[in-house]
């Protein structure tokens, strides 16, 4: 079944560069470094390495806890950090600087693989969230690299569609050296794909930091701003017409931040001004395009009700974690079963509301913009839901430390 597979991935390489390069027309780093998605590389790296793969930026901010957990513990390796989207990229350099290597991780060719692997030799590697990839893991296997599959996740829907492709899927989760499952029921379903040494650790997201400087900006932007914000955070394709046409008329500013920078031109013609060009709107404007990436923290500081997007169309949601530390009361749509975990708990503990549409969506952040006690509750309830749920980053690195003792 894999030698299936590879032969069809051959076959779309062809296709995948010549998207590479029309996504660079509004992405330019698409455009660079096209070598490194076939194991090529150049420059000088550590004896001794970690490398972690995070494929893009939710992932790169969920590993931050775990990045500098391993950079105390493990202060004589080197961090190499790996990604798949140019926004990924942008993100592992705008929050790590030089701390870190970066590269792009190579498609899921095997002779792409082993030049990754022998080229940077890393003694552990570390999977974020759901990255299992047949030939990676398979070469993995063959040079001996332990693989952890860190803030594990798998919905009944992608367990569904594993198991459907059993045949190339059981291989590659039966090759992780371990597994740091978010949920129990995470855990049991990667047991179910013949994972071994799964561990119930809880959610990395949980313990990542919103940036202080960022929330402190965020409101001071607010109070600047004057009128009550609503925030529709990391949109996706659609959402924006469905949110904003249910969107009730009053004083409030509507803050628009598309998921992905490529969006931000096509999501522009709904708003009076945006953030590059105008960072503070003017009293008239009704929309507010964030066009800005890594500012997550200062959007969620600067509003009184954030809605999350990709959850609005059967896309599993976005991170609700970081409006609930920075203390947005959270309004999420029907399709979180990505969040299943922490939306649940959000709710439970009175920190977010479930709406079943983007009409019900705009209906209740309109009522709790004119409700001042109801968001303090939310607020308070979420910062709390937050700081109770810490811990996960010790417990990965315990396991990571002895994934490296077995290898010594």
């Amino acid at each position: 079944m894999r030698a299936l597979y590879t032969l069809l991935l051959r076959l779309v390489v062809p296709l995948v560069l010549v998207r590479l390069w029309w996504r660079g027309r509004a992405e330019p780093l698409y455009r660079e470094a096209v070598a490194e998605r076939f194991g090529h590389y150049d420059g000088d790296r550590p004896d001794k390495l970690l490398w972690i793969h995070a494929v893009s930026v939710g992932e790169a901010r969920a590993a931050a806890p775990l990045v500098r957990a391993l950079a105390g513990a493990f202060g004589d390796h080197g961090i190499l950090m790996t990604c798949t989207t140019a926004a990924g990229r942008e993100t592992i350099k705008q929050l790590y600087g030089e701390s870190v290597l970066v590269a792009y991780l190579p498609y899921d060719l095997p002779e792409g693989m082993q030049r990754f692997l022998e080229y940077y030799r890393p003694r552990l590697g570390i999977l974020m969230e759901t990255e299992l990839w047949p030939n990676l893991l398979a070469q993995c296997s063959r040079h001996g690299l332990p693989v952890l599959l860190a803030n594990a996740r798998l919905s009944a829907r992608s367990a569904r569609g594993y198991r459907r492709w059993g045949a190339l899927a059981r291989p590659a989760v039966g090759a992780l050296a371990a597994v740091c499952a978010q949920t129990a029921e995470d855990a049991a379903r990667l047991r179910e794909l013949g994972a071994r040494l799964v561990e119930v650790t809880g959610n990395l997201k949980f313990d990542v930091e919103p940036d202080a400087a960022q929330l402190a900006a965020g409101r001071v932007w607010r109070a600047q701003v004057a009128r009550p914000v609503v925030l529709l955070a990391s949109t996706r394709e659609g959402e924006e017409d469905l949110l904003l046409a249910a969107a009730q008329p009053g004083r409030a500013l509507i803050v628009v931040v598309p998921r992905h920078a490529r969006r931000f031109d096509e999501v522009a013609r709904w708003a009076q001004s945006r953030r590059t060009v105008q960072p503070l709107p003017g009293p008239a404007d009704r929309v507010h395009l964030g066009d800005t990436m890594g500012e997550m923290a200062f959007y969620c500081a600067a509003c009184d009700v954030a809605v999350i997007g990709g959850s609005f169309a059967p896309l599993g949601g976005q991170n609700l974690i970081e409006a609930l530390a920075a203390g947005a009361p959270v309004i999420v749509g029907p399709h979180m079963y990505n969040f299943a975990e922490a939306t649940r708990l959000a709710i439970a503990a009175g920190a977010a509301l479930q709406a079943r549409d983007a009409s019900q969506a705009m209906e209740r952040a309109a009522g709790l913009l004119a409700d001042d006690r109801a968001r303090a509750r939310m607020s308070e309830a979420g910062r709390a839901l937050c700081a109770a749920h810490r811990g996960a980053t010790a417990r990965h690195l315990a396991v990571c430390r002895r994934l490296l003792a077995l290898g010594l």
